[in-house]
């Protein structure tokens, strides 16, 4: 089998080596959009080996990718973004895909796409997402939407009108994307072109509600719930969402809810959100947030399962185990905790968050040294990080005779 890389990009010289580097081995031809780049986007391409298609933009992610498409000659295609690469893992899935293995008792001649787990590096609520980026090439396999565009709904035609193909679901982390980042969010205007492709085109297809969705969530992140609850509540309304929408229309609801300190609501969405049939990996922003609000709650022994949970689904996830050190603070149960922080900080050095609960725990179990030694590094972080939270800190900490 054969396997065509396609991109669409603009001005994305910083990513595109470490992007190309973690597919140098696994495909066969690379197909390369650029919908304007004024930077050395183009020449690093051609230097990887890729065939540079240039285009104007048009406003319409689908179409750009659909462009890609048309240049594909591989059995198989691979979408990415310059901000993604892909990990051993994902990289052994396409030599097994170019080898021609079969999917355990499925033949890969059965199989028409393999939905990937895709790591969301800095994401705040859900580190881990799945998608549609793997596909074999067939001329009625296309994106769709302008934004947020997916091949799901091409997808599901072709599978009702050819019966014999399957769609499966590779369970290793296949990709790590960056575009989460705090930099490179604040190095893009992002939001207004999100917001005007999205309405608009939610104007000409009001009963869509995987964009009412997303659209719904970017007023969310931008701090306007309020605006983003009728979108969310009309959308889950339709009654047409698949389970991956249904439970975002939840989890998203849930923060609106959370946002007004509607907890009793929050908590129902929450429920609902954890009730639908996806991948566990899936659901750990809705174990995270859920816990928290029986956290606050003092519902400390529910809290404690559902953070429990969120470890074993993702064991390298430092804010599973962080949480899970509060509940089990909360509760008295100090060497649990200790041992929950601990790991967090195992996994995220400047956790300064974790190193000052650890600070508190020990003190609390007499253990002052330790103690001491975990608040001198979490104020060392806050001193980088957050000023006034240092500050806050080293009040505390004096009043209580641990510093001069």
């Amino acid at each position: 089998m054969t396997l065509s890389l396609c991109m669409i990009v603009r001005n994305e010289a910083t990513h595109l080596p470490g992007c190309f580097q973690s597919v140098s081995d696994c495909v066969d031809e690379i197909i390369v959009v650029d919908t304007g780049s004024t930077d050395d986007t183009i020449a690093i391409s051609e230097a990887a080996g890729a065939k540079v298609v240039t285009v104007d933009w048009q406003n319409d992610f689908a179409a750009a990718r659909n462009i890609s498409l048309d240049h594909a000659t591989g059995d198989w295609v691979l979408v990415l973004d310059a901000d993604e690469t892909l990990t051993p893992a994902g990289q052994q899935l396409l030599q097994q895909v170019r080898t021609g293995e079969p999917w355990g008792d499925i033949a890969l001649a059965d199989v028409l796409m393999v939905t990937l787990l895709r790591h969301e590096v800095e994401a705040e609520q859900t580190p881990y997402s799945a998608v549609s980026r793997l596909f074999r090439r067939h001329p009625q396999v296309r994106f769709q939407r302008p934004y947020h565009e997916t091949v799901d709904d091409a997808v599901a035609v072709v599978m009702a009108q050819e019966s014999q193909w399957q769609v499966v679901t590779y369970p290793e982390v296949a990709m790590i994307h960056t575009g989460y980042q705090a930099s490179a969010i604040a190095a893009r205007d992002k939001f207004a072109r999100a917001q005007s492709i999205m309405a608009g085109y939610l104007a000409e297809h009001p009963d869509d509600p995987y964009i009412a969705n997303k659209l719904g969530a970017l007023y969310g992140q931008a701090g306007d719930w309020d605006k983003a609850r009728p979108l969310l509540e009309r959308a889950l309304q339709m009654g047409k969402a698949d389970p991956s929408t249904t439970y975002e229309l939840h989890y998203h609801l849930a923060l609106a809810d959370s946002s007004h300190d509607r907890w009793t609501e929050a908590e129902a969405h929450y429920r609902l959100a954890l009730a639908q049939p996806i991948p566990e990996t899936l659901k750990l922003g809705a174990y995270i947030n859920l816990g928290s609000i029986l956290t606050g709650q003092k519902q400390l022994t529910g809290a404690v399962e559902l953070f429990e949970k969120a470890t074993q689904i993702a064991p390298n996830f430092a804010v599973a185990h962080y949480n899970l050190g509060t509940a089990q603070r909360g509760r008295g149960y100090l060497e649990p905790a200790i041992a929950a922080y601990k790991t967090a900080i195992a996994l995220q050095p400047h956790y300064a968050e974790a190193h000052q609960n650890l600070g508190v725990a020990l003190f609390k179990l007499g253990k002052l040294p330790e103690s001491i030694q975990s608040f001198q590094r979490a104020l060392t972080l806050y001193q980088h990080t957050d000023p006034s939270r240092a500050f806050q800190l080293q009040h505390s900490l004096r009043s209580l005779g641990l510093v001069t």
